[in-house]
């Protein structure tokens, strides 16, 4: 098969690589390998899959098959804010579907997809155990509950806010 790659990711490929050969021959190696290969590109496109199949011989189907079986990995482009909004019992009760649909009108996405500016991922997940604070999102690592829809588009703005900044300042 030939995989092919663009000129800046070759040093992407240079540090899967030095992935593949530190933990090629370790137990149970597939699942670290794919973990850090996703950091370096952010998610598993497809050929950097066939890139590990070739490197590991393994059938692309079983590196496949564990890419899409498990939620940690992603075979699209992330956002630079994953947005997950807890869909738990108390938290739906109490209005995390409402919260949920006006994120989705906010960024003009759906659940599982990214905003044009691969500023934000949007998921729905199970129960985070923050069942006191409902409903929840989280962001990233931030945990923001007892939310009201009128409460999503100030948040949403302070991270995008923040990405500004941050950007004028690099």
């Amino acid at each position: 098969m030939d995989i092919r790659f663009e000129e800046k990711e070759a040093e992407q490929l240079k540090k899967l690589d030095e992935i593949i050969n530190k933990y090629k021959d370790e137990e149970g190696m597939l699942i670290r390998i794919l973990q850090k290969s996703q950091e370096i590109f952010g998610y598993l496109p497809m050929k950097v899959q066939a890139y590990i199949s070739e490197s590991l011989n393994i059938p692309i189907s079983t590196i496949n098959g564990v890419v899409s079986f498990y939620s940690l990995f992603s075979q699209e482009p992330q956002g630079k804010y994953t947005i997950g909004v807890c869909m738990g019992t108390a938290c739906y009760v109490k209005g995390a579907q409402d919260v949920l649909d006006t994120i989705k009108e906010e960024l003009q996405i759906d659940v599982g997809q990214t905003t044009m500016d691969q500023l934000f991922t949007l998921k729905a997940t199970r129960c985070i155990g923050a069942c006191g604070l409902a409903p929840v999102i989280t962001i990233n690592e931030d945990v923001h509950g007892r939310l009201s829809p009128a409460d999503v588009p100030g948040i949403l703005y302070q991270y995008i806010k923040t990405n500004k900044e941050s950007q004028l300042n690099n």
